[in-house]
């Protein structure tokens, strides 16, 4: 494991993050409930386990579900980090938050049965219709 192998923050910097490690698994997400919360057509994810995250600043959170809470900046509103009941002991975290995010790599596309129409998948990543189980034994 390495000490150090990414770092992250908000749009504003009042968050920052440090990763121990390479994430667990990564994924790029096209459900409804992920759309909405960013804005945008698809989100990277990447899975961590929370003892090789470490935090500076103070995140807010949004109950945005039963089982899910997202993490964000109350300063910028950037989101940050999504944890959920149904994996517990992992954190989520936006890959675009990433300071060198060209490091990412997205394994899979989860959820792409709620893909928007207009937005075309050209890449040879493999595809779910809904949550991906993968070899690591977590689901985006």
């Amino acid at each position: 494991m390495a000490d150090n192998w990414q770092e992250g923050r908000c749009l504003c910097g009042a968050i920052r993050f440090r990763l121990a490690a390479p994430p667990k698994w990564t994924a790029l997400c096209h459900c409804e409930s992920c759309r909405r919360s960013a804005s945008a057509p698809i989100v990277a994810w990447m899975g961590f386990d929370p003892e090789h995250v470490t935090w500076t600043g103070e995140r807010s959170f949004y109950k945005s579900s039963e089982i899910a809470t997202r993490g964000f900046c109350g300063r910028c509103g950037s989101q940050i980090s999504f944890e959920s009941t149904r994996w517990p002991g992992e954190i989520h975290l936006y890959a675009a938050c990433l300071d060198d995010p060209e490091a990412y790599a997205p394994q899979l596309h989860c959820h792409t049965g709620e893909r928007l129409s207009w937005l075309h998948i050209s890449d040879d990543l493999p595809q779910f219709p809904a949550s991906a189980e993968l070899d690591q034994g977590a689901q985006p």
